[in-house]
């Protein structure tokens, strides 16, 4: 069988398999959201945490939920780390540096899971599943919280109430999340995925020397790393690693997990609203994008431009062998078009141009499904966008879902917009203006400035991946790349709380003729123009300067 004919029959299987799960764990998240009654273990947890699960919120306070959830997460996490020296489990690693600390923190907390560390050489037991794996749950919950809480601004009426942060927060994990990763993590295990809690030992010989390696609980956290599209890794290898990934089957399956959840989601959406059409309209958006990225990076990557890559049949430096081009390009657009970060691959070696299409997947904000939650609501905000845009071409008030755009909604959906390239943008001029930060640069030239690019790229939009040419371990980098992690991730989730309440406090208007229908082919298209121009377009100067230079040279 052909490299190619491999990497397309992956492709179909990949797809069979999210639309047999599309419908039911589509309908599922939407009664697990609007259902009246509390599980019993539901009950035990808002009894301890204090919480009252049946009072609505409206958006200020549910955005005070997110943020106070989530900085206890960073303060917990935070002295989790300082303290492993002093804590069980720890394997014999010495405690964290503090500003590797805050990175750390400020990456997992916000979904990001960026890792200026050797995972296997620097985190415990200890850390690894009480610290990490469980902000791989939490994180992913308070995404899916905020989408939902955007699909009742349009959902209600005459109303400021979202629900109530704690009730999605504690749902979003028991019903959703811990159910799928357990059977997950069991297939994982059967496939050959470690799982335990060994201590370091020695293994073969290496160069004339023994190789040291650390067990753990690896399935267990491997699972929701893609499930919850978080992306740090047990290993530093990530999904590269034989004991995350050891087999094709591994590989499909947890890409598979990555799109699971964000392609429900718009199932999700459309029952929420009471129109599924509307759902299915999101989700041809998001498909047509991520399948047009799938189809470029396999021919750029295919491309056999030399004899070194005609005799290994593509570009194979910085490939597995066991997943090959396929399988390795099919991983790379699909895990920064969501917010993962997780890799089997070596992003740095891809061409120039197959390095500028992972690069562009995370600038368009990953909403092509994107990630748990993040995924939804961005692509939501574009609609908005999108909406507005018609109806200044058409000469009527923009209308999307019964609910009128106005000025005070536009607004939300340009600040969101706005606030992830600001981020990225500054900071890599910032870096590529000091001195010291280029000294971490492995390359020169266009590549180089590709390094600190994507850094600062998929730290802004909560991906996590890396071009992994940079040498990120340094004080500069720890605090700014923690630092956009936390605006990049809270910033654009107080304006998409602040529409959503907007959003619920209108009165719906009926559709009349001049009503745009979007539903339709023709509005799916027009969004997805709007998402390639609005974003892409945004980063054309820096993208010209790095992958661009190097993809054309």
């Amino acid at each position: 069988m052909s490299p190619v004919l491999a990497g397309v029959l992956q492709l179909l299987a990949l797809t069979a398999a999210l639309a047999l799960a599309h419908v039911p764990l589509g309908n599922h998240m939407a009664r697990v959201y609007s259902s009246p009654r509390h599980l019993r273990v539901e009950k035990w947890i808002y009894k301890g945490i204090g919480a009252d699960p049946d009072t609505e919120m409206r958006w200020p306070a549910y955005l005070r939920g997110v943020l106070a959830f989530s900085l206890a997460g960073v303060l917990f996490l935070y002295l989790l780390q300082r303290l492993q020296g002093v804590l069980p489990g720890s394997l014999g690693f010495a405690s964290i540096d503090p500003d590797q600390a805050f990175n750390t923190a400020a990456s997992f907390v916000a979904n990001t899971n960026w890792q200026s560390y050797y995972g296997e050489q620097a985190m415990g037991h200890v850390v690894q599943t009480a610290g990490l794996a469980v902000q791989n749950f939490v994180s992913a919950a308070v995404g899916i919280a905020v989408a939902v809480a955007l699909v009742r601004g349009f959902a209600r009426s005459r109303t400021g109430e979202l629900g109530n942060f704690w009730a999605d927060l504690v749902r979003g994990v028991v019903r959703v999340l811990v159910p799928i990763a357990a059977v997950g993590a069991v297939i994982l295990v059967a496939c050959g995925v470690i799982q335990n809690f060994s201590g370091i030992h020695e293994v073969g010989q290496f160069m004339g020397g023994t190789q040291e390696w650390n067990g753990g609980a690896v399935a267990s956290q491997e699972v929701i790393k893609e499930l919850g599209t978080n992306g740090g890794g047990y290993f530093n290898a990530n999904s590269a690693h034989p004991f995350e990934n050891p087999t094709p089957f591994t590989n499909l399956f947890e890409i598979f997990l990555i799109l699971l959840i964000p392609v429900a989601l718009t199932r999700t959406f459309g029952v929420m609203t009471g129109s599924v059409r509307q759902g299915y309209a999101i989700l041809g958006t998001m498909a047509a994008i991520w399948a047009g990225f799938v189809a470029l990076m396999m021919w750029t990557e295919f491309a056999h431009h030399g004899p070194a890559l005609q005799a290994a049949g593509g570009a194979m430096e910085g490939k597995e062998l066991r997943f090959g081009i396929g399988g390795s390009s099919l991983f790379a657009v699909t895990t920064t078009l969501t917010s993962t970060g997780a890799v089997d691959s070596f992003h740095s070696s891809y061409t120039g141009l197959g390095g500028g299409i992972t690069m562009l997947g995370m600038m368009l904000g990953e909403i092509a499904p994107g990630g748990v939650g993040s995924g939804l609501y961005g692509m939501l905000v574009m609609a908005v966008v999108a909406v507005f845009v018609a109806g200044l071409m058409v000469g009527r008030t923009p209308e999307y879902l019964g609910k009128k755009i106005g000025t005070r909604e536009i607004k939300f959906a340009a600040c969101y917009i706005l606030i992830t390239p600001a981020l990225v943008l500054v900071f890599t001029a910032a870096a590529m203006a000091l001195p010291t930060p280029g000294d971490s640069m492995t390359n020169s030239g266009a590549h180089g400035f590709s390094e600190i690019l994507y850094a600062y790229t998929s730290a802004s939009n909560n991906n996590g991946s890396a071009f992994a040419g940079l040498d990120a371990d340094t004080q500069w980098f720890n605090s700014t790349l923690g630092l956009a992690m936390l605006l990049g991730r809270f910033l654009p989730m107080v304006f998409v709380l602040a529409l959503a309440g907007s959003l619920a406090r209108q009165q719906p208007v009926p559709a009349t003729a001049g009503t745009l229908r979007t539903e339709k082919p023709l509005f799916a298209g027009l969004l997805a123009g709007a998402v390639l121009i609005i974003t892409g377009l945004t980063y054309f100067p820096a993208l010209a300067l790095g992958p661009l230079a190097e993809g054309l040279a």
